[in-house]
């Protein structure tokens, strides 16, 4: 049997010799493809281009068929009941948004509709300047309430916004989670507390105090300041806690890269980067002070006549309208409307004023300065 095969890959190599035309170089290759074909042992990757292309097609043949491409899935509607869901529930949304609106839209133009007679017959300037208010006489003058009011609301905010932010400056800051473990819901307690109790410790807790050290009964602007500023400081703290919380770890980072202190870092930038927060924050404690009453109405003194110190007795728009309206009617009970209505617009006054201010602030922080490099 090898006999027979040597003797077919002589004659096959003698036949390869046997063009004339065929260089030797052809010929030791044929040779050699031969002899590799004849022994699968000695096989190289030394094949001529024409058998490599021959086993490369060889094997793309007995590869498995590529399975053809999907065609793409459409996407699936939304179906109709999703659609009707969605528009319910927008629907919803913009209802109760509406309602919000138009019932502050409502009281207002209820409170201005019973005050409008008597504003209308002695002028709305005559009650806003007038001074005295008697019952027996039927002379109403809003002046020393809307004063009173504001001297209560102003000396509550000097006293308690620093206190609060102080205290969420503290908690946000400095504090270590045991201790604002503790702080934390004492302040969220104290926001709990209702104004009556306040009111009843005023009287009895502070009043005494302020009258051992400034004379008098100890009832007028300085107790209600203290009073309010008690108040206040649960509402200003917590959103200003949650201001100084949402400024970014990287700003007091690049602070500290900088080479400043905690301290400087405190002060210098994170309160500025929260300052429209603790702005925001001011606001709802000015509301909730200027729309207080029992606590006011139990350590104010309730005099209807102008500021004449911290220790003289004044009145404030929502004391003098709790402390008549029971027995108030005809013109009376009109001049009580339009002591509300004048606090209804002084709210809305004041809250625009300090949007403003924070959208103004805005503007400038967000203005790109001018001649910078490039």
């Amino acid at each position: 049997m090898s006999e027979n095969k040597n003797t077919v890959d002589k004659s096959q190599e003698d036949t390869l010799e046997a063009p004339s035309h065929a260089s030797e170089q052809e010929v030791a290759a044929g040779k050699e493809s031969l002899r590799t074909d004849a022994d699968p042992s000695k096989k190289t990757l030394t094949h001529t281009p024409s058998v490599v292309m021959k086993e490369l097609a060889d094997t793309a043949a007995k590869r498995e068929p590529v399975p053809e491409a999907r065609p793409a899935t459409k996407l699936q509607l939304v179906s109709r009941s999703t659609q009707i869901k969605e528009a319910s529930l927008a629907t919803l949304f913009f209802i109760c948004a509406f309602l919000a609106v138009l019932g502050v839209g409502l009281i207002f133009a209820f409170v201005a509709w019973r005050a409008f007679p008597l504003l209308s017959e002695i002028g709305l300037w005559n009650f806003l300047t007038g001074t005295q208010w008697s019952v027996a006489d039927n002379t109403f003058g809003a002046l020393p309430f809307i004063l009173g009011s504001f001297v209560v609301v102003g000396g509550s905010l000097i006293l308690g916004v620093p206190l609060a932010v102080l205290t969420a400056v503290f908690m946000s800051e400095v504090a270590s989670p045991r201790a604002n473990a503790i702080i934390r819901p004492a302040i969220e307690l104290l926001a709990g507390v209702p104004s009556v109790v306040v009111g009843f410790f005023g009287v009895v807790v502070v009043v005494p105090i302020v009258s051992a050290l400034v004379g008098g009964a100890g009832f007028g602007p300085l107790t209600a300041w203290i009073v309010l500023s008690i108040m206040i400081m649960p509402t200003i703290t917590t959103l200003s806690e949650d201001a100084l919380n949402s400024i970014p770890m990287g700003i007091r980072e690049a602070s500290y890269a900088m080479g400043a202190t905690k301290w400087q870092t405190i002060w210098k930038v994170v309160i500025p980067a929260a300052r429209i927060g603790i702005i925001d924050a001011t606001i709802l404690g000015m509301g909730r002070a200027i729309g207080e009453t029992m606590a006011v109405l139990m350590v104010v003194g309730n005099a209807p006549q102008l500021f004449a110190g911290i220790s003289a007795p004044i009145s404030t728009m929502t004391s003098q309208i709790v402390l008549e309206m029971g027995y108030s009617s005809g013109d009376h009970r009109t001049a009580l409307f339009g002591l509300a209505a004048i606090l209804f617009l002084i709210s809305m006054s004041l809250v625009l004023t300090v949007r403003l201010l924070a959208r103004e602030q805005t503007k400038k922080t967000k203005k790109p300065k001018k001649g910078g490099g490039a």
